[in-house]
């Protein structure tokens, strides 16, 4: 495949996070964020963006959250653009992980 993520069912990033520990970030807005969001995610907008990317293991998977998995696909191929080997996007996003939970 050419593009430099793949998107994630909600099951298959649950077994991603028991076997390999991966990054989630998570780019809703803050008020989402504080109102629950996926365990041990990073919260990501433009203002940490950059350190984040500067400071990250990129050998770990990554996964990347948002509302619905929409916008996570833009983020998710930026990540992966940026040289993350396994960038997800988390398809359903937070609304459907929180109905898993």
């Amino acid at each position: 495949t050419d593009m430099p993520f793949e998107n994630i069912d909600i099951e298959d990033a649950k077994a991603l996070i028991d076997s390999q520990d991966p990054i989630i970030v998570d780019i809703r807005d803050t008020a989402s964020w504080s109102s629950g969001h996926i365990e041990n995610a990073i919260h990501i907008d433009n203002t940490n963006v950059q350190s984040f990317i500067e400071g990250a293991d990129k050998t770990r998977p990554l996964i990347v959250c948002c509302y619905h998995g929409n916008m996570s696909k833009g983020a998710a191929d930026y990540f992966g653009n940026q040289g993350f080997g396994q960038s997800y996007s988390l398809n359903g996003g937070y609304t459907e992980w929180a109905k898993q939970e």
